[in-house]
């Protein structure tokens, strides 16, 4: 017994130590930083000899698309801290999964990849193109193309023979989600062609960034509070199916970058000033919940019920690189955002336990104790969080006047076509889809644990909100779940 007791004392000393983190010191910052990197990268061996480069080992076939998020942010770990410990295992991994044809298409992924799971390796090929990541052998696919062959290979797929336009969330007809169009592929498009138009200055991008956000904008998808919705099922008679109401953290964060982005790209636009304050505010209400402090970052939909599953596990770290984005391109959101990552930043580093070598995070930033779940979405949420910090302290995204990767506007097997006017191609409703909201409202506030999607904040970002007019829907209400 008293072996054991011996054995449980150092145990429990061994899983105290937090974290050290100090939000107002740079090198307290990327010191925390390493620690995180460290620990997520312990999740991969890519690298090692007859193990494939890019994919994460054992975690299930929905994993594809989280690897290329963490190689995202290994390129966004390197433009924060200047450490390039992985910088050779993170451009091998971009340039294995493109695939044969240097598209992020590859063919063991077939049977499992969407539309948002391509995204998340376009965005990483794109984060190195802007961050001036070290580029591949020239003979290899190069960041710049990669972006612009998944972006090329999405436009081609945009549809609008159901629901007005938009992406399917699946690309192959034999997946599950070909008949749905979810807010994670066109908001994933959206940024991409957002960030697309600022670097290259084409402006067809722009054109694309346009009008995926007028479709989001107009669709279900997004309340008129900006609150973003999951995803809209949908028959090849039409778009009735319930609406999955259900707010994750990364739909909104894909629409905050692509906005400001877009911003930026306008040099202040005031449409695009008000649309990104908008998705701010239905950001501040729904994932940094009063009741939690009101500066915390919650996955509000599983965290406090505990039962977020493997893919929700690392959603709230891509809200908090988009958000960083937000306060880098749009200074004038600096105030709102700031004290969120840094709140946020303390918070999740007070539930990270373990030695020095080997640092280990809850989930729940929001308690004030390590919750003990442990998983590669914990720490790639702890990283986000505490690295986004340093956003101030870098330097903007390159263009092409400043970036050295390597272009290809006809990559992808296709060219860079002009969209045609959104305006002229979308489904004209008849209801009114102004009466479609108010019975929304109406079954949210009866739903009793849905109230919270309701509730509003009065701010300086409310302020000469951008007014939108719905012309109508035969859109059903539901609460529905994409997972």
């Amino acid at each position: 017994m008293k072996l054991l007791r011996a054995l449980l004392v150092v145990q429990s000393l061994h899983h105290v130590s937090a974290l050290t983190l100090d939000v107002g010191s740079t090198a307290s910052i990327k010191k925390a930083a390493k620690a995180l990197a460290d620990s997520a990268m312990r999740y991969y061996d890519g690298d090692k000899p007859g193990s494939t480069p890019g994919l994460l080992p054992a975690a299930g076939e929905f994993n594809w698309w989280e690897a290329g998020a963490l190689f995202g942010q290994m390129v966004e770990y390197w433009y924060y801290t200047g450490d390039s410990t992985y910088n050779d295992m993170t451009k091998q991994a971009l340039v294995f999964q493109a695939g044969p044809s240097a598209n992020y298409e590859p063919e063991n992924q077939t049977r499992t990849e969407g539309n948002d799971d391509q995204a998340f390796w376009a965005f990483a090929a794109m984060s190195a193109a802007e961050f001036n990541f070290p580029n591949p052998d020239p003979k290899e696919p190069q960041y710049l193309a990669l972006a612009q062959a998944v972006f090329n290979r999405q436009a081609s797929r945009w549809d609008d023979k159901h629901c007005g336009g938009g992406l399917r969330w699946q690309f192959n007809p034999l997946n599950n989600g070909w008949m749905e169009k979810n807010a994670i592929s066109n908001g994933c498009f959206f940024q991409l062609a957002a960030r697309l138009a600022r670097y290259t200055k084409n402006a067809t991008y722009a054109q694309w960034a346009d009008k995926t956000y007028n479709w989001i904008a107009h669709s279900p998808l997004m309340s008129p509070q900006y609150d973003i919705y999951d995803n809209i099922p949908f028959t090849e008679t039409g778009c009735d199916g319930p609406i999955g109401q259900i707010q994750w953290t990364y739909n909104v964060g894909s629409l905050i970058a692509g906005a400001a982005y877009m911003y930026n790209h306008t040099n202040g636009s005031p449409a695009w000033k008000e649309r990104l304050s908008g998705l701010l505010n239905s950001t501040g209400r729904v994932f940094f919940p009063q009741q939690y402090g009101g500066q915390i970052l919650v996955e509000y939909a599983c965290e406090p019920r505990e039962n977020c599953n493997k893919d929700q596990r690392s959603f709230k770290g891509y809200l908090a690189r988009w958000l960083a984005v937000a306060a880098q391109m749009a200074p004038y959101t600096r105030d709102r955002i700031m004290p969120w990552l840094q709140k946020s930043a303390q918070a999740a580093a007070n539930v990270c336990t373990g030695d020095p070598s080997n640092v280990v995070c809850g989930r729940k930033w929001y308690e004030a104790k390590d919750d003990g779940t442990r998983d590669i979405g914990n720490q790639m949420t702890a990283l986000s969080i505490v690295q986004s910090n340093l956003i101030l302290n870098v330097r903007p995204p390159s263009d092409v006047h400043s970036g050295s990767s390597t272009g290809d506007p006809g990559a992808g097997n296709g060219g860079l076509t002009k969209p045609t006017d959104w305006e002229a191609t979308r489904v004209m409703m008849k209801a009114d889809k102004a009466g479609a909201w108010i019975l929304t409202v109406f079954l949210l506030a009866a739903a009793g644990g849905w109230g919270w999607f309701l509730v509003s904040e009065g701010d300086e970002f409310e302020k000469g909100g951008f007014a939108r007019q719905y012309e109508g829907s035969r859109w059903h209400v539901g609460v529905g779940h994409r997972y």
